[in-house]
Parts: structure tokens; C-alpha cells; sequence
């Protein structure tokens, strides 16, 4: 099995504030949809709540402490290793939040990262700090949407 994290990212790690992402470009959703579409992914409860509903396409998995806790159209666990059993693809994608990227990062091989060229002092989530010579780097895409400029980059486990 594959893990990877999938993640868009401010120069300065942000990645949301107040359970909302910091900026709104739809071609880098629409990266994360085709991306994901067809495979496993994996969050926390508060990015579970984030989202309007469950992401179609994917088997929604979510990581709660609480054994209670309600997520339909997602199967809830309330740990890693369960949260990887119960993935059934080759890949699966870690998907937030910050507890959640950090738990699997030890295991990950590859990181997507869009990498936002802005940044927020409202951010109160950050990705992981990366020692990223430690990974090959490959950009798939740049761009420029909404004023903010951006690029899609493969990071692969060295």
C-alpha cells in the first residue's frame, strides 16, 4: 500500500483557519478531485466536518477519538492502523488535518503539495515542517487563479 498525503499549503505551512481553507482556487480542487477520485482517504473529525458531505468517488475514512462519533457515508475509526485496514486501494491519501498528516507522515511516500503563494497570520493549521532533501521533487503544474499563484508538486520518498 501507498501512503500519500495530498495537502495545498501557504508559504508559511497554512493550511486553514477557524475548520476552512485560507483561499479558494477551484483548479486546485479540481487537481484534488482527480487525485483522489476512486481511492481511499483518510481525516480527522474536524476536516470530516469541514466538508459538506462525504467525498463521493472515495471511500471516506475518519480518525476520531470518539467511538460514537457520527460520520455518514464514512466509516469511523479511532486509530491509524484501523484507519489503513480499512483502506482497500493501493493508494490511499491522507487528507487532514494537521494531527492526522503528522501521525502517518513517518509511513508516507509521497506528498502532493500545492504550494499557495500566500500567506496568513489568521491560520491556526499548518502541514508539518518538511526536511524536503530528503525527498525527489517534481512540479506538475503552475498556475495562477483568484490573484493567488500556485504549483502542484510530486513529493517522492527518496
Amino acid at each position: 500500500m501507498t501512503v500519500s498525503m495530498i495537502v495545498a499549503k501557504g508559504i508559511n505551512n497554512e493550511i486553514g483557519a477557524d475548520n476552512k481553507l485560507l483561499w479558494h482556487i477551484p483548479s486546485d480542487l479540481k487537481f484534488f478531485k482527480e487525485t483522489t477520485m476512486g481511492k481511499s482517504i483518510i481525516m480527522g473529525r474536524k476536516t470530516f466536518e469541514s466538508l459538506p458531505k462525504a467525498l463521493p468517488g472515495r471511500k471516506n475514512i475518519v480518525i476520531s477519538r470518539n467511538p460514537d462519533f457520527s460520520a455518514p457515508g464514512a466509516v469511523v475509526v479511532t486509530d491509524t492502523e484501523a484507519a489503513l485496514k480499512e483502506s482497500e486501494t493501493e493508494e490511499v491519501f491522507i487528507i487532514g488535518g494537521a494531527s492526522i498528516y503528522e501521525a502517518f507522515f513517518p509511513i508516507a511516500t509521497r506528498l502532493y503539495i500545492t504550494e499557495v503563494n500566500f500567506s496568513s497570520e489568521k491560520a491556526d493549521v499548518f502541514f508539518p515542517d518538511v526536511d524536503l532533501s530528503l525527498w525527489d521533487r517534481e512540479v506538475l503544474k503552475e498556475g495562477e487563479e483568484n490573484s493567488l499563484s500556485f504549483r502542484h508538486v510530486l513529493y517522492t520518498r527518496k
